[in-house]
């Protein structure tokens, strides 16, 4: 490479989508276990507009670059690093939460953060997968350890994650019982729901009963009223990454189990991804496309929480 700079997405202070603006930065170079990756596109969750609106969540102050989710190529490697080469396509999340960095021309993290982009889907489609595809995964499989003939409620099962998730139970023989609102009963049926529940007009504490695994990434209020869903002995998994005790305290209470997890980057997991997706079982849903240059905008859509699927910055 023979330029030395990179256009980024950055932020001097914490405030709405207004705050971001276009900057130029180093291009950052690539560490022992490293790989330095060109960013064909770069997926958006609501964790980003969290960062960027709330201060003394998990990141010092500003400035910072956002992004945890990359698509993209390799470009040059860390001392130590075996499993990419330059040229290869990867897809992957940077370690959550200090390895931000996504939204920008180039981002570098460690090459076990990342996994060879699945052949069937362009960069777009890829980098809406990462971190909200890994959090699924890491909840239902690593965590819960999900299994065929289990029921499984998943809230919000229209969202980033949730639309993940619902695919993940299925693909592993699990029954499905997804929350969402009635205008995308039809998308979750088609992604494999069993059952859908318009939690508008429905309480999902009265109608479900005996499932095996909750997966909430609502509030803390939500989830305890999910605690009446379980059969003795199941398991909650919020997403919540901060409550107060009274989910565990009212876990115990009833006989059941909750935790709160916080995704990890992981090379296993991603691989396990690609195989899904290159399987047919598991596809992404692009909410909406927006250029590097309008990721302000890509933002104030996705507060509004009315995104179905995943938000992409595409990098030119």
């Amino acid at each position: 490479m023979n330029d030395t700079t990179m256009r980024a997405i950055s932020q001097d202070v914490i405030g709405g989508p207004e705050v971001l603006t276009e900057v130029e930065l180093p291009i950052p170079t690539p560490g022992p276990g490293e790989i330095l990756v060109r960013v064909r596109a770069a997926g958006l969750n609501p964790t980003d507009w969290r960062h960027r609106g709330v201060a003394g969540l998990f990141l010092d102050e500003p400035p910072f670059v956002l992004g945890w989710d990359v698509s993209g190529e390799v470009v040059r490697t860390g001392i130590g690093v075996t499993l990419f080469h330059p040229g290869d396509e990867v897809f992957g999340m940077l370690p959550y939460p200090n390895g931000h960095g996504a939204f920008a021309e180039y981002a570098v993290g460690p090459a076990r953060a990342f996994a060879s982009k699945p052949s069937n889907l362009d960069h777009i489609q890829t980098a809406a997968v990462p971190l909200a595809a890994l959090t699924a995964w890491q909840a239902l499989v690593d965590t819960a350890k999900l299994q065929a003939g289990q029921r499984i409620l998943i809230h919000a099962a229209a969202g980033g994650v949730g639309h993940f998730a619902v695919q993940i139970a299925k693909a592993r023989g699990a029954q499905v019982i997804g929350t969402a609102s009635a205008a995308n009963h039809a998308f979750l049926r088609e992604l494999g729901a069993d059952e859908t529940i318009d939690y508008r007009t429905t309480d999902f504490a009265d109608a479900v009963r005996d499932v095996d695994v909750v997966l909430d990434s609502i509030d803390d209020e939500n989830s305890v009223r999910s605690l009446r869903t379980l059969r003795p002995g199941g398991l909650l998994v919020s997403l919540r990454a901060f409550g107060t005790a009274e989910l565990t305290a009212e876990a115990q209470r009833s006989g059941v189990r909750a935790v709160r997890m916080l995704v990890e980057h992981d090379h296993a997991g991603m691989t396990a991804l690609a195989r899904l997706v290159e399987s047919g079982a598991l596809r992404p849903t692009i909410a909406g496309v927006f250029p590097l240059a309008e990721a302000a905008k890509a933002h104030a859509q996705g507060e509004t929480g009315r995104t179905v699927g995943k938000l992409v910055l595409t990098v030119p």
